[in-house]
This record gives structure tokens, sequence and C-alpha cells, in this order.
């Protein structure tokens, strides 16, 4: 469904292009063929191992790598950008950070914290590597100076979840990875592999907020975020469709996941008839 409208914007780069597939029954195979894409199997764990896989199994020889999801599109302005990129232009630079836009059953969420959102989605191979220690919240790290292109975007519309019952079961199955993620945390298992900082780059600051989530009481903060993301974040003004995927995606989500941590951590206290919903993570 989205594959070729990917492929179809980024034609004009004629960069060596690789798919990493996980069991595509669809027409995924038959486009990448149709393209002359190379492609490589790994079945699905998650999105950062998905990718790490994908950089290490792939011949890549070019200096910098580019990572798309399928459901992502590069608008004509970033194009140009990538079109006029020169290496000498960046010397010292080990990676960039793109402008996305997403899209939720067609309205561009433009509010609520959305937008301007930076993703780094351009390194140097070889330097830029997948963050392991995320579960579901995949992203990039490129250690060393980075940039942000602000101009350009890339857009993100699942088309997929124009259907609200495969975007609450695809949440359902982010939900039990999130748990999980964070019951590893608490255990001391699982560390940041980014340094937090609110006046750092995008991810420093975005590790800066995980931080302050994780030290919030469980239930209470799910409705501590909507609130703020709806109207100090003026969610609020995307309308009908924003808001539905403010309360969806910044509530409903974050309550599963947040009952899905609390029965983990029962498990782990044999004998434990309740958590206090207030106890402190």
């Amino acid at each position: 469904m989205h594959l070729q409208r990917l492929l179809n914007s980024i034609v004009s780069l004629c960069a060596p292009t690789f798919v990493l597939d996980s069991g595509s029954t669809d027409e995924t195979l038959n486009i990448c063929n149709r393209n002359n894409i190379q492609v490589a199997f790994k079945k699905f764990e998650n999105h950062p191992k998905q990718w790490d896989a994908a950089l290490k199994t792939f011949p890549i020889k070019t200096p910098w790598v580019i990572g798309l999801d399928a459901d992502q599109v590069v608008t004509p302005e970033l194009l140009l950008q990538l079109n006029n990129f020169k290496d000498e232009d960046f010397i010292g630079v080990n990676g960039i950070y793109f402008n996305r836009k997403n899209y939720f059953k067609g309205s561009w969420i433009r509010f609520g914290g959305y937008y301007p959102k930076y993703l780094l989605k351009m390194f140097r191979f070889g330097v830029g590597y997948s963050d392991l220690n995320e579960n579901m919240d995949h992203r990039f790290i490129a250690p060393g100076k980075t940039v942000i292109w602000k101009h350009g975007h890339i857009l993100e519309e699942n088309l997929k979840e124009n259907n609200i019952s495969f975007w609450i079961e695809k949440h359902n199955k982010y939900s039990d990875l999130l748990a999980h993620e964070e019951l590893e945390r608490i255990k001391k298992i699982r560390v940041q592999s980014i340094s937090p900082s609110f006046w750092g780059n995008p991810d420093q600051k975005t590790a800066w907020l995980k931080r302050l989530w994780w030290g919030l009481p469980k239930f209470v903060r799910p409705f501590l975020y909507f609130i703020y993301r709806l109207f100090f974040q003026l969610g609020i003004l995307d309308g009908k469709t924003g808001i539905l995927f403010h309360f969806l995606q910044g509530f409903w989500f974050r309550i599963i996941v947040d009952v899905k941590l609390n029965e983990l951590i029962k498990q782990q206290i044999p004998g434990k008839s309740h958590i206090d919903f207030n106890q402190e993570i």
C-alpha cells in the first residue's frame, strides 16, 4: 500500500535502495522486484532490531545512509536538498535531522507537540547506528556533530490506520513492548543510550522528557500528558480528527501501557495483591 509511493518520491536520487522484509504476503516483494531493489529477510522482533539488521546485512558502499519507513514520503523540497547534497559541505557532521509531518486519517497533526518533529534520518554509514536500548520508540544515533534541516519534510501517513481497528490492534502490540521496556528500566536492565538534556539536540531532549515521564506516578501521568498536549501544546486546534488522535495516542495508549506495566510488576512480587497507583518509578 505504501512502498511504491515512497519509492516514487525518491526515484530521482538514483541511490542504491534496500528493503528489509519481515515476511510480506502482499505485493511488497513484487514491487521490490519491479524497482530492482535488493531485499533481505528478518523475522520482525521490534523496529530497532530490524534497523540494526538492515545496516549490518546490506552491502552499503555510500558514505551516507538515509533510513526511511515504508509509510513515509520525501517531499520535493527535501528531495531538492538531497539532490544538491555534497559530502564536502558537511565535513565533521555525522547526522542530519529531517522535519516530519505526521498524518492521521488524512489530517496533518500540526499541534500537540507533533510539529515541528525532527528525526535523525540521515547519517554517516559506520558511524550512525540503531538504538537497541529502545524496545518500541525507534531512533538512530549519530555520535558527534549533527545538524537540523528545518525546511523540506518527510510526510508520514499509514493509510491502514484509516481503519481504527488496525490502529488499536497495532498500538495494543506496541503497549506490550513499552510495558516490558519500562519494567526493564525499573530493574536497571535497560538504560538510555542518549544523555538526557532539555537544551540538547532533539533526541537528547526526548531522552530528558522520557526520564521525566518515568518519574511520574502511573495512571496519573496519562491524564497530565493528555491535558498538556491538548491545551498547553494546543492540540485542540487540530480539530475533531486531531483531538481523536491526541486522545488515542496521548491518553488511551498510555493508560494501556500503565495497566500492563502494573500487571507485570505484580507478577514480579509473589503474594503481592496490588501495587499502589502512586508508586514512583
